[in-house]
């Protein structure tokens, strides 16, 4: 290219560059001008719009203070009559009964269950409107188990004061009724009938049968008094006193081993006594055999009196020991009228003497227990007391 054209290239950027300025400058001024017309336009607002915009503003406002002023003032309405007038003044002049409410709250049991019951009814609204009501109610609530309670308590009193069905005679000289069953050790059930009672007993078991050892068990958990029932031979040698008895070939020596293995079998026991044995007790050598034991072993022994011969008063009496002896048997007969009739025979001699002793057997079971139990109460009313043979005094 020649210079020319670069000069006038040169020139013609140049004025490209200029226009380019000039151009800018005019818009420049261009939005200036505008923006100071725009200026001016909104500075320029009619005045009516400036009144109603105030108008509008001011009632927007009052609108506001009147809603604010109205929800200040209803709590004031509500509350105002409802806590402040009607409940104040009365919640201050109760505030005594409550401390009068509260005690028999801890000492009387049926006023405690009234008076929890009653505050459910005013806690919801715990203003305590006239408490004298309560405290009326709990003085009625207390005279109604007063009343309750006597009348719960008169009606046991009027069953043992039953009408005298066995016109028994009235106990004299403290008198003792010694009840003793034998020949325990044959059927379990049977003696239970016995050892539940309602006053205790004295069971004699027999040794060596197939219940001897629980029967002799049964007695002692019971609480009873436990003897062992000897067997001993009658004077009728066909008759079989049975396992463990003692017979008049034995030595004395024989008959020592024959009673401690007994004893010792159902032990621990308070006495003896005989099963049958109207031959032995008959034998004074042999009683003093059996007696010298009982009193070693420290035992009482007991005469059933199977045999009106009998030398158990005479070894005693030369041993220096002391004895019990049997004074009715009351079911030789299996009924009723027998057992009532040797009862009565038993109740004369405990008046004399201050005990008897009676004997029954547990074969009975049948009948005699439901009977004793039916029988028992008059016999406490007329004033008799019931106890084992070792609570009584031995005879000499």
């Amino acid at each position: 290219m020649s210079k020319k054209s670069i000069k006038y290239g040169h020139m013609a950027q140049k004025r490209t560059s200029s226009s380019k300025r000039t151009a800018s400058k005019t818009t420049k001024r261009k939005t200036t001008k505008r923006c100071r017309s725009s200026r001016k336009s909104s500075k320029k607002i009619p005045a009516y719009k400036m009144i109603v915009y105030c108008a509008l503003g001011v009632s927007i406002c009052i609108l506001a203070y009147l809603i604010a002023d109205i929800s200040l003032k209803t709590p004031e309405i509500i509350e105002a009559p409802s806590v402040t007038e009607r409940f104040e003044e009365p919640a201050k002049k109760i505030e005594p009964p409550k401390v009068k409410v509260e005690p028999p709250k801890a000492s009387e049991k049926p006023a405690s269950k009234t008076v929890e019951k009653k505050p459910a009814e005013v806690k919801p609204a715990e203003v305590k409107p006239a408490e004298k009501k309560p405290v009326e109610t709990v003085k009625k609530t207390e005279q109604k188990p007063v009343e309750v309670k006597s009348q719960t308590e008169q009606k046991p009193v009027e069953k043992p004061v039953k009408k005298s069905v066995y016109n028994f005679p009235a106990a004299q000289n403290g008198a003792k009724l010694v009840f003793i069953f034998d020949d325990g050790g044959q059927n379990l059930s049977h003696l239970e009938k016995f050892v539940t009672l309602p006053f205790p007993v004295t069971v004699a078991v027999l040794p060596q049968l197939a219940h001897s050892v629980a029967s002799g068990a049964r007695v002692r958990s019971s609480g009873n008094e436990l003897m062992l029932h000897q067997p001993m031979q009658s004077v009728n040698g066909k008759v079989n006193p049975g396992p463990g008895a003692i017979t008049p070939d034995m030595t004395d020596d024989q008959i020592r081993s024959t009673l401690f293995f007994n004893v010792n079998q159902i032990g621990p026991i308070a006495g003896i006594n005989n099963h049958e044995g109207s031959a032995i007790t008959a034998d004074a050598e042999k009683m003093a055999v059996i007696m010298n034991f009982a009193s070693e072993e420290g035992i009482y022994f007991l005469d059933s009196r199977t045999n009106v011969e009998t030398k158990v008063p005479y070894v005693a009496e030369q041993l220096g020991y002391s004895y019990y002896e049997r004074n009715v048997f009351l079911d030789n007969e299996k009924t009723k009228d027998n057992v009532l009739k040797e009862l009565n025979k038993g109740l004369k001699i405990a008046n004399q003497t201050g005990h008897v002793m009676m004997i029954a057997h547990v074969w009975s079971a049948d009948f005699l227990p439901e009977l004793l139990k039916d029988i028992y109460p008059e016999l406490v009313s007329k004033g008799y007391k019931f106890c084992t043979v070792s609570q009584c005094e031995k005879k000499y």
